[in-house]
């Protein structure tokens, strides 16, 4: 862009911005702007305004600090030009969703954000930006966990005003990552703007900023735009390298070098260059890892793992119903010697499946005369869930336990559930205020929390191995995955009951998520999940064999089980396991780099002239 002349008395130092976006605003646009420029915006001094351009949009005022918006009503054009915003945003959250599981349209993510660049990117005003880019977090969170309001209807007998409700909250709240996304991006594109007359490009600042938001703000139900990829084996094998925060950065990396082609044209080479070679990187290293995991599964000792999925209703656990617990756990032991005699060599039963309390001192099976005894009509070892308690103090609460129960009965070993869910498996501020629980819906629990990860030993054709116990959403939990990789697991075990969210895309998205520890960790990954999806994932993500996902509440289904055949190779080697969220840190110091330290440096180098303008 021309500058315009100076008309201070210096003539040897260069206009401030803020002097030429006023003499900028007062005589209209320059005539040689170029039509295709980003948003542009008076960000220097607080009180002075500079007109905006866009690729393709027609132009507007920001003010810096505060927004000016005036108080005239908006023109017939102004309000199309929101209602086509608005549009494009609830857009970009649909092809959010309809990526992710159970939906499974993936390749939309390569281009889910497009329509809330543009939005953004075009808004006449930041508040209005900040709006699009929120509402569509919002929307991309709705849709994902639309499964909440019959959540609240079961757990909480909500009336459904007030379920939909519930979930329009926590949709709002989680959609926060995407407003700081966006609020970063529109901010650094407008202030590179004016500092080298034309935007950093998406592609760069895209993941960036994405990455950062992702590991930085904390979710409720945690997840990541990477759940969208995975079931693309070669796209997930970068997993072990930066988690699945860097299977998001490369999602972003498509959907920035799409956007800059769109509003940049030719100008955007660069963009398609760096896409096309991340791109190549990424399916090179991923058919790569591919090979090298399989090569690995080869010579690892094999394992036939035999899964019982109960498919009890929520609300009919034997725990809690003492009269359906011996039918259970009769259920549970006929299923085992089924899977036996299919060549099981280790059972697993889902979590707080087994229908009696378990004092967490006892050392081993119960008695054989005891209605209550665990294994009965098969001998191979058994992972099961149950609540265990401390029959010498009343007062503390049970604990969501995983436990080991080897071929000569003993228990081996146990594992207490850390992350628990809450309301769920935990009362907030329960322990502070006691009368809370009163106020609480009545399948509200409260337990005793775990403190550490536990390795379960198991031995198998002469050797011994170290399996990883994992319950219910823990496997999704990248942290944990982490202290269990320390441990170095043979294989990864997860208990876990859905039976909460029935029949709908949760219990797949649960699938989607616990992928990501197979990759990070490259050992394969066996869940027992009652009403499903019970699954078998090897080291390379690949998920091999799966059930299904029941709602026993209006479909009944009787106990089921499966057999696979797993192997055993120790994990925990790779950088991820080893390192953890390295690319992510890094990707927040470039974020505070482009945010506060690039614009100073680039006005330093500006104002003490040693250096060209490199833009």
């Amino acid at each position: 862009m021309s500058r315009p002349k100076n008309k201070s008395k210096s003539s040897s130092k260069p206009a401030p911005a803020s002097a030429s976006k006023a003499t900028a605003s007062r005589k209209g646009p320059q005539k040689d702007a170029k039509p295709d420029q980003a948003v542009q915006s008076a960000s220097s001094n607080e009180g002075k305004t500079g007109r905006i351009k866009t690729g393709r949009i027609k132009t507007g005022r920001i003010k810096t600090g505060r927004i000016k918006t005036g108080r005239s009503k908006a023109s017939p054009e102004e309000r199309k030009a929101h209602l086509r915003s608005t549009a494009l945003a609830i857009l970009s959250g649909c092809l959010w969703f309809l990526a992710c599981a159970d939906f499974d349209i993936w390749p939309l993510a390569y281009i889910a954000m497009l329509p809330a660049f543009w939005a953004v990117e075009n808004a006449p005003t930041r508040r209005k930006a900040l709006f699009y880019g929120w509402l569509t977090g919002m929307v991309a969170n709705a849709g994902g966990f639309y499964w909440i309001t019959s959540l609240l209807e079961r757990f909480g007998h909500m009336p459904m005003p007030v379920a939909v409700l519930g979930l329009l909250l926590l949709s709002a709240y989680q959609a926060v990552a995407f407003w700081l996304f966006f609020m970063l991006l529109r901010h650094v594109r407008i202030r590179s703007q004016e500092l080298r007359g034309r935007p950093l490009p998406m592609v760069l600042l895209a993941p960036v900023f994405m990455v950062s938001f992702e590991l930085l703000v904390p979710f409720i139900f945690p997840w990541y735009l990477a759940i969208t990829q995975a079931w693309v084996v070669p796209v997930i094998q970068i997993a072990d390298l930066g988690g699945p925060l860097a299977v998001t950065a490369f999602l972003m990396v498509l959907n920035g070098a799409f956007y800059d082609l769109y509003t940049e044209k030719a100008a955007a080479k660069g963009s398609a260059i760096a896409a096309l070679l991340i791109t190549a990187g990424v399916l090179s290293y991923g058919y790569g890892r591919i090979w090298q995991v399989e090569a690995l599964r080869a010579e690892g000792e094999p394992l036939k793992v035999g899964v019982v999925q109960g498919n009890i209703p929520f609300d009919e656990k034997g725990i809690n119903r003492s009269e359906l617990a011996a039918q259970q756990l009769v259920d549970l032991q006929a299923m085992s010697a089924q899977l036996e005699a299919q060549g099981a060599e280790f059972i697993m039963w889902t979590e707080s499946s087994y229908p009696y309390g378990v004092p967490r001192d006892q050392e081993g099976d119960f008695d054989p005369r005891d209605p209550r005894r665990i294994r009965e009509g098969f001998t191979v070892p058994l992972m099961l869930g149950a609540l265990t308690f401390n029959r010498h103090n009343d007062d503390e609460r049970p604990y969501n336990s995983a436990l080991m129960l080897a071929a000569d009965d003993s228990f081996t070993a146990r594992f207490d559930k850390i992350f628990l869910l809450m309301f769920g498996e935990y009362i907030p501020l329960l322990e502070t205020f006691p009368s809370i629980e009163k106020m609480m819906p009545k399948n509200a629990s409260h337990f005793s929390r775990g403190k550490e990860t536990v390795i379960f030993p198991l031995s198998h054709g002469g050797k011994d191995y170290r399996l990883g116990p994992m319950i219910c959403y823990e496997d999704i939990l990248p942290d944990l995955g982490r202290k269990l990789a320390k441990q170095h697991p043979h294989l990864l075990v997860n208990v876990t009951n859905d039976s909460w969210f029935g029949d709908t895309s949760e219990p797949w998205e649960h699938l989607a998520l616990s992928v990501y520890r197979a990759v990070e960790m490259r050992t394969d990954l066996v869940r027992s999940v009652n009403t499903g999806v019970s699954a078998y994932i090897d080291a390379t993500g690949k998920v091999f064999g799966k059930t299904y996902a029941v709602d026993p509440k209006i479909t009944p289904k009787p106990v089921d089980g499966m057999v696979a055949e797993v192997k055993l190779v120790e994990g925990g080697h790779g950088f991820f396991a080893r390192f953890g969220d390295v690319f992510g840190y890094l990707c927040v110091l470039a974020s505070l780099f482009l945010w506060q330290g690039w614009p100073r440096l680039r006005r330093l180098r500006s104002q003490i002239g040693q250096l060209p303008d490199l833009g």
